[in-house]
Order: C-alpha cells, then structure tokens, then sequence
C-alpha cells in the first residue's frame, strides 16, 4: 500500500512538474505551424506567414495550450512585414487528439513604416482609395495589435477588435495641405474605427482632438468628432490652401485665434462627403485686414484702408447646407476702438445678415444728406437684409440712430450692379452740418410714392443735381411717380421757401416730368418743370422773381440783388442746349470782373463795383454743355454803366478759357445816342479822357486766373447790333 501511495505521490509529483514546466516554459515545435499558417490565410488568401519554432504553453486553468511565435512575417510576392508575435490559444483535447482547432488568433506588429504597410495593403488590393493613400503619405510609423476570433467553420468572427497607434506620420496633399507631426491610438472593431488622443499640426495650426469615430452604414462611412486647437499666431502664406486664394484687393496681414469644432458627416467610398454638420466655437483675438474693396473714407475719415478685429467671440454652425455665422467684438477704424456684432446665414447662396456697429469715438460723415456725427456722441447703425442669388440685395432695414438723430430706410431693393429697384419707406429726422432739421418722409403706395415733411434742407441736393453727370442713374427698371410736399425747405443755410409743392415722375430709370413750386418771402415765387417729349429731348424751364438765394451759391459773386431769373434748357444725347436770361439786378464784390476792370484804366466803375454795386438792366448767355465741358457761344449783359459781351468755353474743374469786349457806357453814348451819360463816375477823376473800350482774356485753371486786356478804338458791328436789339426791347 506504501508502495501504491508513493508511485501515486511521484506521478503526482512528475505530472505537477510536468504542467509547471509546460505552464512557463512549454516545449517548441514546428508540427502545427501549417495550421497557424492556414488560419491567418483566412485574413487574406494572399497573404503568407512565414513561422520559425512555435512555443506551446499548457494553460492548466481553462485546459487549453497558448501557442506563440516571435518575430514571424508576412509575406507577399516580393514584400514582406516584420511582426512582433502571433498567439493563439486551443483546447488540451484538441492537442491530444491531434486535432488542430483554432478559436481565436493575436497579432502583434513591430512598428511599421506606414509608406510599407500602404505598399503592402495595396498589392492585396489595389484600390483608388489606397492609391490616393499611398501618393499623399510621406513617413510615420504605425503599430498594431489583432484579435481575432473563429467560429466552429473556422471563419472569422465579426467581433474583431484592432488596437494600435500612429506616430509622427506626415502627409502632403497635392501640396497644398501638410498634416505633419500626426499621432493618435485607434481602436477597430466591426463597422467602426475609433481615433483617439489625436495631435498633428495642419499647415502649421496645431490640433488636438480627443476622439473621432468613423462608423459604416451600408454603402457610407458615418464620422463624427471634436477638434481643437490651442491660441496661435497664424503665418497667413501657410493658411491659403485652407483659406483659399483672397482676390487681389484683399491682404490679410494677421490672424490669431483658437477654436473648439465638433463636426459629423456621411463620406462615400468615393471619398465624396455628405451630411455636413459642423458647431465651432471660434475665438478671434486679431485679425488684420490691411487692404480691402470696402471705400469706408467719405464716411469714416480716420479709415486708413485697413480694419482690425479684436476679441471677437464667434459661433459657425453648418448643418443642411445652411452656414450659420453669429459673433460680436471690438474693430478698430483707424487708432479708435468700436463695438460690431453680426449674423450671417447663407443657405444654399442665399446670404441673410443682419448687423450692428456702434461708433462713438470715431467722426461719422453722410455727405449726400449733409450729415455729422457728433464727436462726443454715440451713433448706432443697424444693417439687415438678404443678398440673392441672383445677386440682388435687399435690405430690410438700414437705421442710424444718434441721440435724437434717425434716419431710417425700410426695403430698399439693389440690383447686381447697385441700382435702386425698390423702396418701400424712408424717414429723415436729423440735424445736418448747417444745424438745419430735416424731417420728411417718404412712402410708397402700390407703384408710386408721396414726400412729406416739415423741413428740409436741400443745399447738398441741389450741389449733386449740379455735379451729377447725365448718363448715370442710380435706378433700374424704375417707373414711378412722387407726390411732394414739404412745409420750408432750405436753400442754403439763411435762405428757404415756404409751400414746396408739386410733382415728379420716373420713366425707365430716368426724370421724365417735373413740375415744383414754392414761395419765397414777400410772396417771391419759383417755379421749375421739366418735361421730356416725343423726340426724347429733356425740356428744363426755371423762373424766379427772387434769384438772390441760387446767385448767392456761387463764391465769385457777392452783393447779387433784386432781378428776375428765367432759364430754358432742351438736352439730347447727353448735349444741352440753354438760354439763361437775368433782368434789372445789381452786382457787386466780384473779383474777375474788378480785376478787369481795374486793368482797363475804369477806375471809376470798379470803385462802383466794390460800393453800392453796378446795375445791369439785362443780362443773357447762349451756352451748350456736354461731359463737363460748357462752350459759351454768348454772354452779353447792358447796363446803365458799362457793357459786355464775351464768348469761349469752361472745362469743369480744369481749365477756363473766355475772352470778349467790355465798353463802359461813354463809348456806347458817343455811338448810340440814345444811352444816358454818367460824366464823371464811369470816367473817374484818374482816366483823364476815359477809355473806348477793352477787348480781355481770361485763361487758365478755375483757382488760378489770367487776365489780360487791350484796348479797342471801334466797337464792333455785332456788338452794336446787340445793344440795339436790347435798347429796342427795353
């Protein structure tokens, strides 16, 4: 019994030790490699593993062998990939048995060269995908560890799982996009990759995003994630393949911001992305823009061309196509710091914003309504409106609010070139540059308009009327007529009419019929109709029996008084043809004419001239003017003490050229009778015997002035001829 015992203890014993041995060292072998061969050719059947010894290690609990093999490789045609280890468990019985079941199957790679690996999962298959793939990768190494599992027919099992990590990958896309320091772990499983702990730099801009998963859906890939970046100092070279390449009058300078993105979309396997969502949280510390298209002058005057951003907390939403951009901080306008927010939604290219800025520090110029903001004031202008397809703006609402300031235009509809289309309301309640109020209102009824008011001041209207050229209009497709009527309107800062009345039409796009009128103190009148007829000609007549307040726009003439005022005009082509006829007026202060006169020796007139002022009984000038340029084709004024008659052209804003005879009215008496003498005052007690008569020139840039004079012994027979249609219609 002893003996049975002690055999049954060394059998235990040996068996024990056996195990132990089996347990941590096991034994090697190379019987059962084509099995394990066999079973990784299930993966692919190209592929082909190549196994030196297999260790086999007994697992006593769970009665399965641990099969592992170090450093084998995969083999395919010419290529080949180093692996770490391959293991593999199967049960004791099936060892015995001599019957080689694998259940599951771990592979362990060495750090690969993702360039190889790319390589290698092309020549299993070769799609378009890895082809794109394999020409964008540039280095990096990738690490992973398989699991695989079998079912009783020896198939893989759907429920895989793929761990490994990237690191120091670096891509080039068609060398405009560089992914570059690329590092992250994966995880893939059946129909899903998971990517975590990502750090890479995109063109320069560092990321980081926690996770990002890519799940597939029938024939899509479903991606999700956050991305994240840390506050940088942008090189703006480097953003343009992401940004785009800016139109050439448009120079970014600076931009520094951070941003917190989430996103998720659908991408085919044609790699074509749909079901684009995107939530960014952007911080824009500076963003300089140091040219731009945007002429701001005329309105800021401390605009320089360039428009800093700072601090602006901005929120990007895209989802459906729809592009949702809201955010609010600081711009400068020159050296001073102002408050903007903004929102602007673009669905499928139609753009909807909506706008506010407020400006305090800054100067804030209206020239065409002769409008001044207060330096020590806050204005707030508010934009809102639609930019079409079609690339018609709308805007719904334009307001710019100043203490008790307003101006306000509801519904004003701008063709792509910028013309007005559509205006539905307009109201002015300000105090402009000359402290006058202005307070009208426009509005539309069906296709036409009424204008009423208390005031109005029409000083810088009647400066554009006169500046404006002819063949520009600010309409398109525009017909309508405008009922006015406003209590006083301003002239200019001390003069006004009372009663402003009337009408005026727009037919495509242009004035076609004008009639006002309105009264000026002491029951003045004036009047003004324009009219185009049948032969397209524009037929403009003005009377007034109190032209003081239009003489006294012109510097060059001071001390303008009493007269009657009748203008004709008929223009065609863009070439006008006018009469401007002035009767029993006085004139005084003008700085030409006392120059001419003083060169010519009458001394006496010009001393009349700069007193009580020289009276004319008539006065007409024949003119035609096209694109700036006025030929004078007469200009003839009578008076009591002197004559003139003068001819030549004015180019705006450039040259004067005129020339012409000037006769003090002694002359004119020793050759038309019928003229009275003044004796002394037109001679002066320095002219001695008096002067005939001058002939002058007048040449040279509007602020710079030549004038030259020569005397004349005989008058000459159109000269003649007109005075005495004058003394005859006198």
């Amino acid at each position: 019994m002893k003996r049975i015992i002690k055999i049954l203890i060394i059998l235990i014993i040996t068996l024990t030790a056996i195990v132990i041995y089996l347990s941590i060292y096991g034994i090697k072998t190379e019987k059962f490699n084509n099995e394990i061969i066999k079973n990784v050719s299930k993966i692919n059947k190209k592929i082909n593993l190549s196994l030196n010894e297999v260790n086999y290690l007994l697992n006593p609990l769970n009665f399965s062998i641990n099969i592992s093999a170090k450093n084998p490789k995969i083999l395919l045609e010419d290529k080949s990939l180093d692996l770490r280890e391959v293991t593999s468990n199967i049960l004791l019985k099936s060892f015995i048995n001599n019957q080689f079941s694998i259940d599951d199957l771990k592979i362990s790679t060495k750090e690969i060269q993702i360039k190889d690996l790319i390589s290698l999962t092309r020549a299993i298959e070769g799609s378009p995908q890895l082809f794109v793939l394999d020409n964008i990768a540039r280095e990096g190494l990738i690490s992973a560890n398989i699991n695989l599992t079998f079912d009783l027919d020896g198939e893989i099992k759907n429920n895989y799982q793929i761990n490994g990590a990237v690191k120091k990958a670096k891509f080039n896309i068609f060398n405009k996009v560089e992914i570059d320091d690329l590092n992250l772990s994966f995880n893939i499983s059946n129909n899903q990759l998971t990517l975590r702990k990502i750090e890479t730099n995109l063109n320069s801009i560092k990321l980081k995003s926690p996770l990002i998963k890519i799940e597939k859906k029938k024939d899509t890939f479903f991606v999700d994630g956050r991305v994240a970046n840390e506050e940088q100092n942008f090189d703006i070279n480097k953003l343009k393949p992401i940004l785009g390449d800016l139109p050439n009058n448009i120079k970014i300078e600076k931009i520094d911001f951070n941003f917190i993105n989430t996103f998720s979309f659908n991408v085919s396997k044609k790699l074509k992305l749909n079901d684009l969502k995107l939530e960014t949280n952007l911080n824009l510390k500076n963003f300089q823009i140091v040219k731009n298209p945007l002429n701001l002058k005329p309105f800021l005057p401390n605009y320089t061309g360039q428009i800093k951003f700072e601090d602006h907390e901005v929120k990007i939403i895209l989802t459906k196509g729809t592009l949702d951009i809201k955010g609010n901080g600081d711009i400068y306008i020159g050296d001073e710091l102002e408050q903007l927010s903004y929102s602007i939604i673009n669905n499928d290219g139609k753009i909807t914003f909506d706008t506010k800025l407020n400006i305090t520090k800054n100067p804030l110029i209206i020239n065409f309504l002769d409008y001044k903001k207060k330096k020590e004031n806050s204005s707030e202008i508010l934009l809102k409106g639609i930019y079409k397809k079609n690339k018609e703006l709308i805007f719904e609402n334009i307001s710019m609010t100043e203490k008790n300031n307003q101006i306000l235009i509801k519904d004003l509809l701008l063709s792509k070139n910028f013309k007005i289309k559509d205006l539905d309301y307009v109201k002015l309640n300000y105090r402009n540059k000359n402290d006058l109020l202005n307070n009208v209102e426009l509005k539309k009824n069906k296709s036409n308009y009424s204008i009423n008011g208390k005031s109005f001041d029409a000083t810088q209207f009647i400066n554009n009327s006169m500046n404006d050229d002819e063949n520009t209009t600010i309409f398109e497709n525009f017909n309508s007529k405008f009922d006015i009527k406003i209590d006083t309107t301003y002239i200019n800062k001390n003069d006004y009419t009372k009663n402003l009345a009337g009408n005026f039409t727009y037919k495509d796009n242009k004035l076609n019929l004008l009639n006002l009128a309105s009264t000026f103190s002491k029951n003045k009148k004036m009047n003004l109709s324009i009219e185009t007829n049948t032969q397209n000609e524009t037929i403009t007549k003005f009377f007034s029996n109190y032209p003081k307040p239009l003489i006294k726009r012109y510097d060059f003439i001071k001390g303008f008084e009493e007269g009657y005022l009748n203008f004709n005009s008929i223009k065609k082509d863009g070439v006008s043809n006018s009469v401007l006829v002035i009767d029993n007026f006085k004139v005084k202060e003008v700085p030409i004419f006392a120059k001419l006169l003083s060169l010519a020796s009458l001394q006496g007139i010009a001393d009349l001239l700069t007193g009580e002022g020289i009276r004319f009984t008539d006065f007409e000038m024949i003119y035609s003017s096209e694109k700036g340029l006025t030929n004078i084709e007469e200009m003839y004024a009578i008076g009591p003490a002197i004559s003139i008659l003068m001819d030549g052209y004015i180019e705006s804003k450039k040259l004067v050229s005129l020339r012409g005879t000037l006769v003090p009215a002694t002359t004119i008496n020793r050759s038309i009778s019928s003229i009275p003498l003044l004796g002394k005052i037109l001679i002066g007690e320095k002219t001695g015997e008096g002067v005939f008569g001058v002939s002058f020139k007048i040449k040279g840039p509007p602020k710079n002035l030549s004038t030259t004079v020569n005397p004349i012994k005989t008058l000459t027979p159109r000269f003649i001829t007109r005075t005495l249609e004058k003394i005859k219609k006198n």
